[in-house]
């Protein structure tokens, strides 16, 4: 679709290399849109999953009021923000949010994280993502994955899911575990399973409870040394102080539920001040998305970034993955992303 001369976005369907199953439900393609400004002077990236019910007309009109602004555009990060504006879908926003940076690191040359002034990114492992399957399914993934140390195990709610736990470590008792229930437990369920986890050597649990039970995780908190890590219940700066005063240890961030890098950006220094943990995350995106957030991994405990990974048909050609699932970011100006050689 294209409006006046700003910007033009266009949408892409992304084919999963499985089926990915989280306690939501099961899909097989993603909705993505790409956003670019006049002249592809910068790219931007606006994906969220079907779970969260966000309208892509609602994401357009984001955009088509930005193309019919009329404003000039920032020259210095710290403009961006105010020239988003709040008014959408969280994910049209980053989209701009993004671009806007890309733009800007381009015109001087600079690689994201440097215009940014952020610790170099390095070379980080990321968790690599087990969606629901049975356990003896979902071990044996881990056993193939034979060289990647980290894993994040997807929950079903399903009265299986400490059985899935248990096979993997079997299957992999050198790797790191780590739990993501996507708010598929309810208080008593986790509680239960507190002790268990801990047998297993499970890293973290995250978003055990559904989104709004801010206190109950904090109660889960006061039971268990695991951290366990904020990411539904956490979709506005105002949840991030109420997760803290909760207890909760731990946050997820994510460019396409904050709105952007600069959103996450105050978030992650504001968790860091407060004592929390955070980890880098994402949604099913493209290397367009996922490297922008690479860029801030010098500031992350924990990288979960591995989506592109699990795309079949990724257009862009951005961060770099390793035999070991450890992540890399380009050394080019802006987010430092193209397109893939057809």
């Amino acid at each position: 679709m294209t409006t006046p001369d700003l910007l033009t976005w266009e949408s892409l369907t992304l084919r999963l290399r499985k089926p990915f199953t989280v306690s939501y439900g099961s899909s097989e393609t993603r909705q993505a849109f790409w956003v670019r400004l006049a002249g592809d002077e910068g790219w931007g990236e606006g994906t969220t999953p079907p779970y969260y019910g966000v309208d892509p007309a609602a994401m357009a009109a984001v955009w088509a009021r930005a193309a019919q602004c009329g404003r000039r555009l920032p020259d210095n990060p710290a403009e961006i923000a105010d020239w988003v504006g709040n008014e959408g879908p969280a994910a049209a926003r980053s989209a701009l949010d993004l671009a806007l940076h890309d733009r800007i690191g381009r015109l001087r040359g600079l690689p994201l994280y440097r215009l940014l002034d952020l610790p170099a990114p390095g070379v980080r492992p990321t968790w690599f993502t087990l969606s629901i399957e049975t356990p003896e399914a979902m071990a044996e993934l881990a056993r193939r994955r034979v060289k990647y140390g980290l894993f994040k195990l997807k929950m079903g709610g399903d009265g299986l899911d400490m059985a899935r736990v248990a096979a993997v470590r079997a299957a992999r008792p050198d790797a790191v575990l780590g739990v993501d229930a996507n708010a598929g437990w309810n208080e008593a369920d986790a509680l239960r399973y507190l002790e268990e986890m801990e047998r297993l050597g499970v890293e973290f649990v995250e978003q055990p409870l559904a989104k709004g039970e801010i206190d109950g995780l904090g109660r889960l908190q006061a039971r268990t040394a695991l951290p366990v890590v904020a990411d539904e219940s956490l979709q506005a700066p105002a949840d991030l102080e109420r997760l803290n005063q909760a207890g909760v240890q731990a946050v997820n961030l994510k460019l396409m539920k904050l709105g952007g890098l600069s959103p996450v950006l105050a978030a992650l220094r504001r968790a860091r001040g407060l004592g929390m943990r955070v980890m880098l995350g994402c949604m099913v995106e493209t290397s367009l998305g996922v490297t922008a957030m690479a860029h801030l991994m010098g500031l992350a405990d924990w990288v979960d970034l591995d989506t592109p990974m699990l795309i079949s048909n990724d257009p862009f050609d951005g961060l770099h993955y390793d035999a070991r699932a450890r992540v890399s970011v380009p050394d080019r100006p802006g987010i430092g992303v193209r397109l893939r050689a057809a």
